[in-house]
């Protein structure tokens, strides 16, 4: 998880990244303060990463390393700068590239690749992007169970298009004025 604060562009030169010690699992509050600090304050930071599956640790991109430090100044939960800069390399790999924008709609017909029900085909019945889950319901089940999974776990296999939808619709439009006939 990162967060870029609104500031000037940096100039490649003076930029420097520090390493923020934290309480365990405390990683995004300590974000939150350093954010609302940096906002408040008109500071030299740039930016904030918290590498995933790295606990205790936040990175900061800043100015200079006073600047860090009047940026982590009484914020609860942070324990520190470390003493040394932190090269980009170091770090590089703990980046990862912007995701792919995932291309799952409500009625599609999935495969579950991973988890207890591997190689089961579901129905999408609700998406959440932001959690990057999905509720499905596996067609095979005698009883339609609603299932929460990771976005990472499914594989689309077939969508339902806007064609065959209005031809549904179509029959659906088709019935009911036989209804009305009647």
């Amino acid at each position: 998880m990162s967060e870029e604060i609104s500031a000037p562009a940096p100039q490649q030169e003076s930029v420097h990244i520090f390493a923020v010690r934290t309480t365990a699992n405390r990683e995004d509050q300590v974000m939150d303060f350093i954010t609302s600090n940096v906002n408040k304050k008109g500071m030299n930071v740039f930016a904030l990463v918290r590498p995933h599956g790295m606990r205790g640790y936040i990175f900061m991109e800043a100015g200079s390393k006073s600047d860090a430090e009047q940026a982590c100044f009484n914020v609860p939960y942070a324990r520190g700068i470390l003493p040394s800069e932190i090269q980009y390399k170091e770090i590089e790999h703990m980046l990862e590239q912007v995701k792919h924008v995932i291309n799952i709609e409500k009625g599609d017909i999935v495969e579950l690749i991973s988890g207890p029900f591997k190689r089961e085909k579901a129905k999408i019945t609700r998406i959440d992007k932001t959690k990057e889950e999905c509720v499905v319901e596996l067609l095979e089940a005698a009883v339609p169970i609603p299932i929460t999974v990771k976005l990472d776990a499914v594989k689309v296999v077939r969508r339902d298009t806007e064609d065959e939808s209005g031809a549904a619709q179509q029959k659906k439009a088709e019935a009911e004025e036989d209804e009305d006939g009647f």
